[in-house]
């Protein structure tokens, strides 16, 4: 019988924690957890391109992060799809995604971006969020996104239980694929599960 899964996905600069969760809504199990690669090794800087391109004459920084946009777009959609392909394996077929999201901050253009280091930092998070949300559009996955700051309330009261007792659930995940389980494999694991239990 083939079992419903969700993938979980946490950005950072360059690289995403994900995790796939199988099963019932009720009781998932974890059945894969790996670090993906979102950032292209060869185009210098492009684990942070709002950093990169800060130093650049305008057009330059422009057509830079649009290279950069797209290389990460590729490796992200390719990821994703071979983390699809690796459910077969298990006897799973995906059924959605979740995604950890910023705080929702509308950002301006990028010129105003280049012009203040906190919003290079915000521009660069939500550049490699935006990435994974396309690539599961991309593989036709349903997502769910959910504010970081969210998380734990939001997944409390969809899988009606009280937060306490969700974060020792999320802990105790983890045991069946021993460490790591950092709060990043935690995170990606629980947006996973209110996935898999839409």
């Amino acid at each position: 019988m083939i079992k419903k899964a969700a993938i979980g996905l946490r950005a950072h600069s360059g690289w995403a924690a994900l995790v796939a969760i199988a099963g019932p809504a009720s009781s998932p199990e974890v059945i894969a957890r790996r670090r993906i690669e979102i950032a292209d090794p060869k185009i210098r800087g492009s684990k942070q391109p709002f950093h990169a391109a800060e130093p650049m004459e305008f057009p330059d920084a422009q057509a830079y992060i649009e290279q950069c946009a797209r290389s990460t777009e590729r490796l992200a959609r390719e990821a994703l799809q071979a983390a699809i392909d690796g459910l077969d394996d298990r006897r799973s077929e995906a059924a959605g995604c979740g995604i950890i999201l910023g705080s929702g901050r509308t950002l301006p253009g990028l010129e105003a971006i280049l012009k203040s280091h906190a919003l290079i930092h915000t521009a660069e998070g939500e550049f490699f969020r935006n990435a994974l949300l396309e690539a599961c559009k991309h593989c036709g996955l349903p997502v769910l996104g959910v504010k970081e700051k969210e998380l734990f309330e939001r997944g409390a009261a969809q899988l009606r239980t009280k937060v306490t007792e969700l974060e020792r659930r999320v802990q105790e995940m983890g045991k069946s694929v021993g460490p790591p389980w950092t709060q990043d494999q935690k995170y990606a694991a629980l947006v996973a599960w209110m996935a898999l239990g839409r």
